[in-house]
């Protein structure tokens, strides 16, 4: 398997580590215009072949079938990268966001189907862990009866990209860089795992708001123009019912800290933490007229963990077997929902986004 890496910053690593875990046998190659990146990423990884210009490094092999390229770069340096790639003839993984805005995810996906390549995100992290499919399981099992309304809020107080997270990246702060904030940041995670668990077919996007709460430790020395807290009102429609969504993501929230994720229906309701598999699984229902409380077996941790999942997921993707990447025309569906909430917040007007269904895993 030959892997393709632009950019080589702490996220490129992440994904040479894992293709190491799952391919038996692998050529890595990486690029990256940044010298001091490159020399480190050669340092732990000697074995790779380093180029200092992407285009060079397309150009240096004829592709194979089964090439893939990992986008591993910051959000403005994800479209011409992308298109390059696809253009070599290789598929493409992309870190999350896909793009900066919705009509560079459009151009991207319309690359990938003309050359007949596959083009995924890693907003599809999150997918196939133990943790997730047995919330799935409860959902098909048919014990929560009809599924009604779903409490998505994971506010931290402060945990922002770019200032208490990741200071080294100030472009986390800049929306001419990040395309975006805490949304744009969170937010395919978010939206990749509700359209994985629900699997609806239109999302009404009812309302919608974003907010940028101030603190102290706010920078005055370089740009900080994205929001830190957003929120909306949605319905998901599928399967003749509509679900109705209360989602709230915070980086930086004066309010209670909390993460509470609970799908509720007639018969009982479902509570986990979506995003750390270590929390329990808890299903609630009624039993002689007294609420009950009971922890699911999730079953065995896997073998491959959410930093191994993207490129996992791609290329069985890639190899034509069953798996939980989201390519080409399902790849924008996330990128769909979080361009749906920025509208409906700037604009005050519903939003309404029909999915493309891609092949779920069962």
């Amino acid at each position: 398997m030959r892997v393709y890496i632009i950019g080589a910053g702490v996220i490129g690593r992440t994904h040479a580590r894992a293709a190491y875990k799952i391919f038996p046998e692998l050529e890595l190659r990486a690029a990256d215009l940044n010298p001091h990146a490159l020399k480190g990423f050669c340092e732990e990884y000697p074995e790779a072949v380093a180029f200092n210009d992407v285009q060079e490094m397309l150009n240096s092999e004829s592709p194979l079938d089964d090439d893939i390229v990992i986008v591993s770069t910051p959000p403005f340096a994800h479209f011409n990268p992308t298109k390059a790639a696809l253009q070599s003839g290789r598929h493409v993984l992309c870190e999350k966001p896909l793009a900066m805005n919705l009509s560079q995810a459009n151009e991207m996906v319309h690359i990938a189907e003309e050359n007949k390549r596959l083009l995924g995100c890693c907003s599809v992290r999150f997918k196939g862990m133990p943790h997730m499919e047995t919330v799935k399981e409860v959902l098909l099992s048919g014990a929560l009866g009809e599924i009604y309304h779903v409490t998505f809020v994971n506010k931290r107080a402060r945990s922002r990209s770019g200032i208490e997270y990741q200071a080294e990246s100030p472009w986390f702060l800049d929306s001419a860089k990040s395309g975006g904030g805490v949304l744009m940041d969170w937010g395919p995670y978010d939206f990749a795992t509700l359209l994985d668990i629900l699997k609806p077919d239109n999302i009404d996007v009812s309302s919608a708001w974003i907010a940028k709460p101030a603190t102290d430790a706010d920078p005055d020395d370089k740009p900080f123009n994205v929001e830190t807290h957003a929120g909306s009102m949605m319905t998901f429609y599928g399967s003749s019912q509509s679900v109705h969504i209360h989602y709230e993501r915070a980086s930086c929230a004066h309010g209670e800290e909390y993460v509470k994720v609970e799908i509720e229906g007639t018969s009982g309701s479902v509570r986990w933490t979506p995003f750390d598999s270590r929390q329990p699984v808890f299903l609630r229902y009624d039993r002689q007229g007294q609420a009950i409380e009971k922890e699911v077996e999730t079953g065995p941790k896997s073998e491959f963990t959410i930093f191994d999942n993207p490129l996992l997921h791609f290329s069985r993707k890639v190899s034509g077997l069953k798996s939980y990447a989201n390519v080409n025309q399902s790849a924008l569906d996330h990128f769909h929902c979080i361009e749906a909430v920025y509208a409906a917040a700037k604009t005050g007007q519903k939003q309404t986004i029909t999915l493309n269904r891609p092949e779920y895993v069962t």
